[in-house]
């Protein structure tokens, strides 16, 4: 069901599917296989929960059984994922409000939340949604030393490391309010940015 095109300069990998759930685990068996044998391991989590997320959506919004394809390439130290459909209907975008209950974009919501970037394009068959995912592994590494360098200066601490867990947990919680107090003041979205941020940590922390 697989094949590979322009294997030198850009490796890429092709996977026909029918968009039906009994697809979704041979996407993600095809992804996993694909990453190991370009030595992409570290981000096969996301890639596998990127490719199911984006099969879904053509069983939602396209329909059952439709002709579809996966598209993975490895470039400039990330791993990009497409999903062709032939449908022309573009995704509402992500700033259209959504019930908790509702299943508008959530999918899409969490590839965003992992993603390095990613888009939905017309095509001359219809359209393909895509997610380029980074292989540097320094992404929590960078946020960690930040953090500590935020909460020493936050609480006036000379190190963390001093802090007990009671403690650390009552200057996180301190950071987050002030921080979404000082975004609505600024006429931003707290509720909307503390729900990406818990995306994005689900997402990582997976």
């Amino acid at each position: 069901m697989c094949h590979h095109e322009s294997e030198e300069a850009c490796p890429r990998y092709v996977v026909p599917f029918n968009a039906a759930p009994a697809q979704l685990s041979e996407l993600r068996r095809a992804v996993r296989s694909q990453l190991g044998s370009w030595d992409a391991s570290a981000v096969t989590a996301e890639a596998e929960l990127v490719a199911t997320e984006l099969g879904t959506n053509v069983i939602k919004h396209v329909g059952r059984d439709v002709a579809a394809s996966l598209v993975l390439e490895l470039r400039d130290g990330r791993v990009r994922l497409e999903v062709h459909d032939r449908s022309h209907a573009l995704p509402a975008p992500l700033t259209e409000t959504c019930a908790d209950s509702d299943e508008c974009g959530r999918g899409l919501h969490l590839i965003a939340a992992m993603a390095h970037d990613w888009g939905a394009a017309r095509t001359a068959t219809g359209k393909a949604i895509w997610c380029e995912l980074s292989l540097k592994p320094a992404g929590c590494e960078g946020r960690t030393g930040r953090v500590a360098a935020v909460l020493s200066a936050y609480g006036q601490h000379g190190s963390t490391q001093s802090l007990d867990l009671a403690a650390l947990d009552d200057t996180v919680t301190d950071v987050i309010a002030d921080l979404l107090h000082w975004l609505a003041a600024q006429g931003g979205d707290p509720y909307g940015a503390l729900g990406r941020a818990q995306m994005h940590y689900e997402a990582e922390a997976a």
